[in-house]
């Protein structure tokens, strides 16, 4: 955990109020003057036998959200281990639905993809579209290309103790860990299972500046863990260069209708995204679609160079492989 939002509480409360018979929610926080140590201590005296918070926790590696989680998995009870992040909203099954697919001894973990159904600002829509749009087909494409998932989602991911430390357990130093633990698993024989629950994902009441800042660190996360592949997206961009190309070419004929076609496919790959998905309220939304387009071709330029990333209120810098250092 890192801070409080207007949501925070209803977050944190679903999971701590599950339908399962046995398990145990720890919460790590490494700076303890933490405002959100207010609501922990709040929950533990609503679930005093199940939930627990660790503040204070000093830095074992430049990734903190993997530095908590290695202080958590020395406290946990049980083999069987879910890392979530704060700021997703779990219904009562979340537990048994990810869970379940563990019971299969080929999977080695269990990961989720997550969106904003009910965005109720322009930004928090704008961030609900890249998850929805162009990141969860960009899943689905890569598990057909690749066979099979070859890395997990960070907001959620599944697995047991002993496949983590047949993987290599949490690594403190690297950027895209969820990627690389991910990966890690794959590599020692496991399956990765994308669990068909779309997770809720809270934004929080973030500004423009907030969302550009946390995709470009995403950008450069995937450029440095799939390579020269990062480049091939200039594809996913069509709708974008509609316009100059109808400028370059006087608008003729054969132009207006290689923009239309482009533009017809991608509001149909919007709308079976939005109903799979099943989030109806994102048709509201539709009239910023151009926005999103442009927005993630500027980051996927500028993500397509530099190192430099900021995150968890710090500037941080990336070198091969997805290491990631204090930036100098």
């Amino acid at each position: 955990m890192r801070g409080i939002d207007e949501k925070s509480w209803d977050n944190w409360f679903s999971l701590c109020n599950q339908n399962y018979p046995d398990y145990e929610v720890l919460f790590g926080v490494t700076d303890k003057d933490d405002p959100a140590i207010v609501l922990l201590e709040k929950l533990v005296e609503i679930f005093t036998d199940r939930v627990k918070y660790y503040s204070d926790l000093v830095p074992l590696g430049v990734n903190l959200k993997d530095s908590n989680l290695s202080y958590l998995l020395e406290k946990s009870q049980h083999e069987i281990l879910i890392f979530a992040d704060g700021d997703i909203k779990v219904s009562p099954e979340y537990i048994r639905l990810l869970t379940a697919p563990l019971k299969n001894h080929q999977v080695g973990a269990v990961t989720c993809a997550y969106i904003v159904r009910s965005p109720n600002s322009l930004i928090a829509a704008l961030a609900s579209f890249g998850r929805c749009f162009d990141f969860l087909p960009s899943v689905l494409i890569a598990r057909a290309i690749d066979f099979g998932l070859r890395f997990a989602i960070g907001v959620t991911i599944a697995t047991s103790k002993s496949t983590l430390l047949e993987s290599g357990s949490l690594q403190t130093s690297r950027i895209g860990s969820d990627y690389n633990l991910g990966k890690r698993i794959a590599l020692a024989g496991y399956q990765i299972y994308l669990s068909p629950y779309v997770l809720d994902w809270n934004p929080g009441s973030e500004g423009i500046g907030q969302l550009y800042a946390r995709e470009l660190r995403w950008a450069r996360t995937i450029r440095y863990n799939r390579g020269s592949i990062y480049y091939g997206m200039i594809f996913c961009y069509g709708t974008v260069f509609c316009l100059p190309l109808l400028i370059l070419s006087g608008f003729t004929s054969w132009a207006v209708a290689i923009c239309l076609t482009v533009i017809l496919v991608r509001y149909a790959q919007v709308l079976v995204s939005i109903f799979c998905m099943k989030s109806p309220k994102l048709l509201l939304w539709l009239w910023a679609l151009p926005l999103r387009d442009l927005l993630s071709l500027v980051i996927w330029v500028i993500g397509g160079f530099g190192k430099r990333i900021y995150w968890s209120g710090r500037f941080l810098s990336v070198e091969g492989d997805g290491l990631i250092s204090q930036w100098e």
